[in-house]
């Protein structure tokens, strides 16, 4: 799988967890192993698990003590003593055969609960550098801040953007600067509209997400400069604990057509942001101008121009630009990727285009796919 993600282009990202094994008395294993709780036959004993003391049932339940968030156990989660020798090179080890397999890097689950300088010693034995995103979801008054782990490799971002696109105290037009929120710095942050967790706990948007607010934001995220953003490719559910589609089995074991995954990546739209998003590279904002609450534009400096209209009503405007003078494809529609363009044609004269934005929609444009003349 990994060398076909290459060869189309793709990197991997696996979803790692460092911080805790199963949350079952016992079990057995996908490969047939026997284990119990804190017992992993050839891996970990008991020894090798904190055992906090502080709450009953040794369960996280004050967040505002960090001894109690990094020790003590998530949802009965087994807790890994990360200070301990053994379990830092097994989790290094780990690392190491996940690289050598061809990954690019690793979002590291529930890294929160993990003590920074414990990371910072587990990645550092890594045999190259890889990219690394984690799990520290930021909360007020709480002593573990993303700012910790910064030196390692921005939860706010999903409650911000959802609270704009669905005009809940907020709206689009708030979306300029994040950096002088005194967020971490962009070049340090991985931001989402959603990930697996937020789609489910209302944290965030999905797919079910009212007025088309969740492309919306999606299209947003790849526009806007700050941070590195991830695509959800999800599939859909009724209730939290739904697996993927997988014909009632308990992994899936073969590729197949199926209208329940989601596959959002694939949205033209999306795809067609992904090509924005490289095309444009650092270059800063431009131009940004909000008529309206739920109404945005800007530039990327001479490279890209988008607008987003989150009003119920078309957005109709002469938008100044600072692209170059040209006709532009709509990457919001085009499904043409090759060059040139099949929809959506958008000429700028001047340092100015007219556009009709419609209704809880978006356009696009950027110098990498321009009508061929």
């Amino acid at each position: 799988m990994i060398k076909q993600c290459h060869a189309a282009g793709v990197k991997v990202i696996t979803d790692t967890l460092f911080n805790h094994m199963s949350g079952m008395e016992s079990g057995t294993g996908v490969a047939g192993s026997p284990f119990t709780h804190y017992n992993y036959p050839g891996l970990y004993k008991y020894d090798d698990f904190h055992h906090c003391g502080l709450t009953p049932g040794d369960e996280i339940l004050n967040y505002t003590n960090r001894a109690e968030v990094q020790t003590c156990e998530l949802l009965n989660l087994a807790d890994l003593a990360t200070e301990k020798e053994h379990v830092r090179a097994t989790l290094a080890g780990y690392g190491n055969h996940l690289i050598s397999l061809g990954v690019n890097g690793f979002r590291l689950d529930a890294a929160k609960h993990i003590a920074a300088s414990d990371l910072a010693n587990i990645l550092g034995r890594l045999t190259k550098p890889v990219y690394i995103s984690q799990e520290t979801i930021w909360g007020a008054g709480e002593p573990i801040q993303p700012s910790e782990y910064v030196g390692n490799g921005q939860f706010r971002y999903t409650t911000l953007v959802k609270n704009a696109f669905l005009g809940q105290n907020s709206s689009i037009s708030a979306l300029n600067n994040f950096e002088k929120l005194g967020w971490v710095p962009g070049s340090q942050a991985n931001v989402f509209v959603a990930n697996h967790d937020t789609e489910r706990n209302g944290d965030s948007l999905n797919y079910k997400s009212p007025y088309n607010t969740y492309l919306n934001a999606m299209i947003f995220s790849l526009a806007h400069p700050y941070g590195t953003p991830t695509i959800l490719s999800s599939y859909s559910f009724d209730s939290t604990d739904d697996g993927g589609p997988d014909n009632g089995h308990g992994a899936c074991s073969v590729a197949r057509p199926d209208l329940a995954w989601l596959c959002q990546h694939r949205h033209p739209a999306v795809a067609g942001m992904v090509r924005f998003h490289n095309e444009v590279g650092d270059a800063p904002i431009t131009g940004w101008v909000s008529p309206r609450d739920e109404q945005i534009a800007f530039g990327r400096g001479t490279l890209g121009f988008v607008a987003i209209n989150n009003a119920d009503t078309p957005w109709t405007a002469i938008f100044t630009t600072s692209l170059p003078d040209n006709k532009y494809c709509n990457v919001i529609t085009d499904k043409h990727r090759g060059g040139g363009c099949s929809t959506g044609i958008f000429t700028v004269k001047g340092g100015r285009v007219i556009a009709i934005v419609p209704p809880r929609d978006a356009i696009a444009m950027h110098t990498g796919q321009v009508k061929e003349m």
